[in-house]
């Protein structure tokens, strides 16, 4: 079985990036010695019509996300997490730039993200990432629970 060396997991705060996340960790840990790159890409195109401080705000959400999931791998004895934040289109930086500088050997996504609308006009940034990868890609989807009337 092939070792993943440099894992890196997209997250933008949903709730499928969450559980992107967390199974980011156990593939981790089930891979000793690998690294974890956790990146959040803040999406410039939403803020061509806003000012510095929207900017701003984005930036430290951002470094919160991030330093909260670092500070969860850690604490779940991942030894090796890094952080990155990037600015641009997520669907190009994660392939282009983030997976290329970490030498990712897997890519780990949430099935879908914040963004319903962009989804809906140009496909999910987890769509991209599986066309344009040169690494393996694991897309997460949120556990859907299903309740049975009458059944426990």
């Amino acid at each position: 079985m092939d070792h993943y060396k440099s894992i890196v997991v997209a997250v933008d705060g949903s709730k499928e990036a969450e559980y992107a996340f967390r199974k980011s960790i156990e593939v981790a840990k089930r891979n000793k010695n690998s690294l974890l790159t956790i990146v959040n890409v803040i999406n410039t195109r939403s803020f061509e019509a806003f000012d510095r401080s929207v900017v701003e705000r984005a930036q430290q959400s951002s470094e919160e996300l991030l330093n909260g999931y670092k500070s969860h791998a850690e604490a779940d004895g991942v030894k090796n997490v890094k952080v990155v934040i990037e600015y641009g289109s997520p669907k190009t930086i994660i392939t282009s730039e983030i997976a290329n500088l970490a030498k990712a050997d897997l890519i780990m996504c949430g099935a879908t993200g914040l963004n319903a609308v962009e989804r809906f006009l140009t496909g999910s940034v987890s769509e991209a990432i599986v066309r344009s990868a040169n690494c393996d890609v694991l897309v997460i989807r949120r556990p859907v629970l299903h309740a049975i009337k009458g059944r426990n």
